[in-house]
């Protein structure tokens, strides 16, 4: 979401598609009231991920078993080729949107609300961010960080610790791109192979 760049514009003019009634019967995805999820149709969506409410999702991104994006208070957008893992909460609040976007990494155990998050940013394992709080490119949050409401993350810096510590300049923009280019090519195996045995 680099304000001067295309991902900011981009989002907000993605195209997407409603979800069918075909599409519920096969995983949890469901409508609140007037409040309909928008999910690109290359998106990869694990069958034990629930999307409730004023939720879009971009191009070739995926949402991993038990994670819950729940827009009902307000708007989660999700860029593209962005991967939120196992198990992670997106909430949102009226005034707060929650918004990720293109090329993230939101880690496994994640807890996102009412924060944005640029373009092309790693969110570790286990991480919190709260109300307001802006994390900018290229920028690494690390595993079980908890970022205080209003918190800016500078783009290139690493944010640790409870509450973070900023590190500016330390980031590596390889491990990034190729954590986010790793879950693209994961989405599409199991979009292909994933079946129940059971």
């Amino acid at each position: 979401m680099e304000q001067n760049g295309t991902a900011w514009s981009a989002l907000s003019t993605i195209e997407v598609v409603t979800i069918s009634a075909s599409t519920v019967a096969q995983m949890p995805i469901y409508a609140l009231g007037s409040q309909i999820p928008q999910i690109a149709q290359d998106a990869y969506i694990h069958p034990d991920a629930i999307i409730i409410g004023s939720v879009t999702i971009g191009s070739d991104s995926s949402v991993w078993p038990g994670a819950v994006l729940r827009g009902d208070a307000g708007e989660i957008r999700i860029g593209e080729r962005t991967s939120v893992q196992d198990n992670s909460v997106l909430h949102t609040t009226p005034n707060d949107p929650t918004v990720v976007g293109d090329r993230c990494v939101v880690g496994h155990l994640v807890h996102l609300e009412g924060c944005t998050i640029h373009d092309d940013v790693l969110i570790g394992n286990g991480s919190i961010l709260l109300h307001r709080v802006v994390v900018h490119s290229w920028s690494i949050v690390g595993a079980n960080a908890v970022v205080l409401n209003d918190t800016i993350v500078p783009g290139g810096a690493i944010a640790v610790g409870v509450p973070v510590v900023v590190k500016e300049g330390r980031a590596d923009h390889d491990f990034i791109r190729e954590s986010a280019d790793s879950y693209v090519t994961r989405s599409r195996r199991y979009g292909a192979e994933l079946r129940r045995i059971d």
